[in-house]
């Protein structure tokens, strides 16, 4: 059995971060009805690979998930919505703020419309504060929340991180946030009003960061490669540096190309078997107790000796080869691994994070895969819908509409754009 199977959700979501939320309840087993505006989502024309047919940008954020297109303009779409909350467990929307109040579906309506439904809102920046009515994207937030200014090289811009945590991190915060808001409804009889902003998601995934925010207030940061001080006010952008009480760093491997690194962390435990290897390569024997580098205070004071070593060490080997000499020494390491081996590792394929789906539009694509895995229920990946393609079947299912019913709705408009008036 499904672990959601029976629970029900009105996904009025769009682009990443809310698709991102209810693509991993779909695929934990709740039916998601993906509600669309006739024109639908804006991300099905976005960076369209293949003509005609919805972009990977959709396809890849929407498995699972039941389209039906509503006109919220129409009196008509109006009540089917207003029908489709009586029939939900959760509502999800990132609407910009304000809009789905001038809808006439504001938290107040809907809880009065269904009172058990929980209602799920992402927001760039909440619905309070001096930021509430600023516009976010995922570079926004991470500006905003802290990942930016500590991302990059010393003396360089700060760059934004290649993982999207501002819209998909702030999707993955909200699913957690709509499923103990859900258990809560299940022993109360009420739902409530579950609100995630992309800011607050990203400060939260920087917790690290200001961990060491504090700790710059009572002396410097000794991990760190780059100069830190008492009183510094603020953690400097360190490039490659661990973040963690353990010394870490990429190394370059042969045959020295973009991505031929191989990322180390240097613990305490294995300095002198991993010293006593390195060492007669680099012409060092003693290596393990030079007393620049024999404590690990010694080494963080020395990091660049340390890490010069290390590269010298690793400009003779790949960085699969490295890795191996490192495992067997129970070094932590991991190659920095491109688009292009993720797509082809025995690993990934293994772990199904790599899913290979048929679409009647665009033909074979992949899918990143659950990266949750339940032993009971494991997910099921299928394609994402076409639009509209579930209109009827989630009138009849869900709603109990006959077919007169039906083509009533469809001559009043309210799933279709109003025709162009004629110039």
């Amino acid at each position: 059995m499904e672990a959601l199977k029976g629970v029900r959700i009105l996904d009025m979501t769009h682009v990443q971060a809310g698709p991102t939320c209810s693509q991993l309840l779909a695929w934990m087993g709740a039916d998601v009805i993906k509600v669309e505006p006739p024109t639908g989502d804006i991300t099905r024309g976005q960076l369209r690979d293949v003509p005609n047919a919805d972009s990977l940008y959709f396809t890849m954020l929407n498995c699972n998930k039941r389209s039906i297109t509503v006109n919220l303009k129409t009196p008509e779409g109006k009540q089917v919505l207003t029908e489709l909350i009586r029939k939900c467990d959760i509502l999800m929307e990132n609407f910009g703020p304000g809009v789905l109040d001038r809808l006439g579906f504001s938290w107040e309506r809907v809880h009065e419309i269904n009172p058990r439904l929980v209602m799920g809102s992402i927001k760039g920046f909440g619905s309070t504060g001096p930021y509430a009515d600023f516009k976010a994207y995922e570079n926004v937030a991470q500006a905003m929340g802290g990942a930016m200014s500590t991302t990059g090289v010393p003396d360089g811009p700060p760059y934004v991180t290649g993982a999207q945590i501002g819209d998909s991190g702030t999707g993955l915060h909200l699913a957690i946030g709509l499923l103990a808001a859900l258990r809560q409804a299940e022993r109360t009889g009420l739902g409530q009003y579950v609100e995630v902003a992309m800011m607050d998601g990203v400060m939260n995934l920087c917790r690290v960061k200001f961990r060491d925010h504090q700790r710059l207030e009572r002396g410097p940061l000794p991990e760190y490669s780059v100069p830190t001080y008492k009183g510094m006010g603020e953690v400097p952008r360190a490039g490659n540096d661990s973040g963690g009480g353990q010394l870490g760093n990429a190394v370059h491997c042969k045959p020295h190309g973009a991505n031929d690194w191989l990322y180390i962390v240097v613990q305490e435990a294995v300095w002198e078997a991993l010293a006593r290897r390195i060492g007669p390569e680099v012409g060092m024997p003693d290596m393990a107790t030079d007393p620049r580098l024999a404590t690990i205070g010694e080494r963080r004071k020395n990091q660049q000796l340390m890490w010069t070593l290390i590269n010298k060490f690793a400009e003779k080997y790949t960085k699969r080869e490295l890795m191996k000499i490192l495992n067997e020494l129970d070094v932590p390491c991991g190659p920095i691994m491109s688009t292009a081996d993720l797509a082809n590792d025995e690993h990934v394929r293994g772990r199904q994070m790599w899913v290979e789906l048929d679409h009647p539009q665009r033909g074979k694509w992949f899918n990143v895969g659950m990266p949750i895995k339940l032993s009971a229920s494991p997910a099921v990946i299928r394609r994402s819908p076409l639009l509209g393609e579930h209109t009827e079947e989630i009138l009849r299912e869900v709603l109990g509409y006959d077919e007169a019913r039906i083509s009533a709705l469809k001559q009043a408009g309210a799933f279709s754009s109003a025709p162009k008036k004629a110039a």
